[in-house]
């Protein structure tokens, strides 16, 4: 197994989620700093939306149109003209806080929600997965999921992959015709519960170990082949991106999980050089 390590790509950000590469640009989502940021290759960052409800995930549409998760009124907006309008209300079929998500290159964006308030204490409770088709129709496709965090879509389209945050393992699913997840299986079981995900060309997944210091790149059956290990923070999640694909953007948080919402500027991006490009989406 190999051993990397970190350097500061940008700092000063509140919480970061959601990273994605897309057109030379890094795309990131500060939670509690209620915006969503574009970044260049040498870390200029420019504001492309403001969310009150919170962003998290994002993703795009075939024709380019950002789409962006507002968590905590539980809905997915779509960027028009520089300008947030609603694409799908899953208020109704998401019983609390939306959060990761994953486009499909057909423009099915695929869902997580976090369950139960985690902030307020509540006991953990699985949760659904949720399909958006372009034209904005929800429905559910997936049920009894640990905090679903982080899902990847395989470069063929044929198969999803997403992180069961509160159960230390990576679920994978079968993708039918219409969109549909069937055929469960475990991915891999780990040690540590993974937050943000990515795929890379061989089909491994560099995970964000949020409970631990580390990013890991594990292969399907549960085998750690690289560690990442960052200096007094939590990994967050992560994407792979750059000229070549090979540079892998690290989101990471220094800071307890009540201490989130307190408006400090405690998440900053952090890359390293990798062997394997990025792989599906994203």
């Amino acid at each position: 197994m190999k051993e990397l390590s970190t350097e500061v790509f940008a700092a000063g950000f509140v919480f970061l989620e959601g990273p994605r590469w897309r057109n030379d640009r890094l795309w990131v989502s500060d939670m509690h700093g209620h915006t969503v940021y574009r970044l260049t290759a040498d870390g200029a960052r420019e504001a492309v939306a403001e969310v009150p409800g919170k962003p998290s995930g994002i993703g795009f549409l075939p024709d380019g149109t950002p789409l962006i998760v507002s968590m905590h009124d539980r809905k997915l907006m779509k960027l028009v003209a520089g300008k947030l309008q609603l694409h799908a209300d899953l208020s109704d079929i998401c019983p609390y806080e939306i959060n990761d998500m994953v486009v499909d290159k057909r423009g099915n964006a695929y869902v997580g929600n976090i369950g139960f308030n985690l902030l307020a204490g509540e006991k953990f409770k699985p949760t659904n997965f949720v399909l958006v088709t372009p034209d904005g129709k929800a429905r559910e496709v997936a049920r009894d999921l640990a905090v679903p965090n982080g899902p990847v879509i395989t470069a063929d389209g044929k198969r999803l992959v997403v992180a069961e945050s509160w159960a230390k393992k990576l679920s994978v699913f079968d993708i039918a015709a219409d969109g549909s997840l069937g055929n469960r299986k475990v991915f891999a079981e780990l040690d540590i519960a993974p937050d943000g995900i990515c795929l890379d060309a061989e089909g491994a997944i560099w995970v964000a170990g949020f409970n631990s210091d580390t990013f890991v790149r594990v292969l399907e059956g549960g085998r750690i082949t690289h560690k990442v290990k960052v200096v007094d923070r939590y990994p967050v999640a992560c994407t792979l991106g750059g000229a070549d694909g090979r540079t892998l953007f690290c989101l990471t948080y220094q800071g307890t999980i009540k201490e989130m919402g307190q408006n400090k500027e405690a998440s900053r991006i952090e890359t390293v050089r990798v062997e394997v490009p990025a792989g599906g989406s994203p």
